[in-house]
């Protein structure tokens, strides 16, 4: 009898366990678009202009040519010191 209950518990808990992920799978992905002059120095996701190799080289806060992937639609209501952020590389 205890045997028989232990075998329904397991059954449950991987049945919620298999429901959970399959809900979590069916959650869309959020849209992303890149936001210049919101990176932190050294946070940026790419574009940090020349003699740079990418993402976290930014030298400064709020850099022009640097960009972060943010949410599509908020980058441009992203206030810093420097402004808003900008789809197009501030120079």
């Amino acid at each position: 009898m205890i045997r028989s209950h232990a075998l329904i518990a397991a059954t449950l808990a991987l049945s919620l366990n298999a429901l959970g992920g399959a809900a979590h799978a069916a959650e869309p992905a959020k849209a992303l678009e890149k936001c210049y002059g919101v990176s932190l120095a050294g946070k940026n996701d790419c574009a940090a202009g020349p003699g740079t190799s990418c993402a976290g080289t930014s030298k400064t806060d709020y850099q022009g040519d640097a960009w972060t992937m943010v949410e599509k639609g908020t980058c441009t209501t992203i206030k810093t010191p420097k402004g808003y952020g900008s789809l197009k590389a501030i120079q």
